[in-house]
């Protein structure tokens, strides 16, 4: 399945301007994705740099919520989504979706990575 052709929605998620910037995540893009033959196997190993760099848990503003990101994981249909949490209750966001807090949480720059990789630039 190509995960990156039913996100190419750049409208959504604008791409860097800086072309250091652009160049510093293509840089990280290539690393996660390295021994990758597929975009099941790049997606792999996005979502593996995500769970190893993205510091968890988190805070962030869901629909003007405040909530928790606790972890991530994976959908039936192959997306990574973000499991954020307000007090009892638990949602599952999509990661392509999720309003990130400034500053980022550390590591935060992988979703930027893996934002790229999911629309195709």
């Amino acid at each position: 399945m190509d995960r990156r052709r039913s996100h190419r929605t750049a409208d959504r998620y604008p791409l860097p301007v800086a072309s250091k910037r652009t160049a510093a995540l293509e840089a990280m893009i290539e690393e996660a994705t390295v021994d990758a033959y597929d975009d099941d196997e790049q997606f792999t190993g996005l979502y593996t740099m995500l769970e190893e760099h993205l510091t968890m848990p988190f805070q962030t503003v869901v629909l003007g919520v405040d909530v928790t990101v606790t972890g991530l994981d994976l959908t039936e249909d192959g997306h990574i989504t973000a499991v954020c949490t307000r007090g009892t209750a638990t949602q599952r966001v999509p990661l392509l979706d999720l309003p990130l807090p400034m500053p980022k949480p550390e590591g935060g720059v992988w979703i930027d990575a893996y934002r790229r990789w999911a629309i195709g630039a």
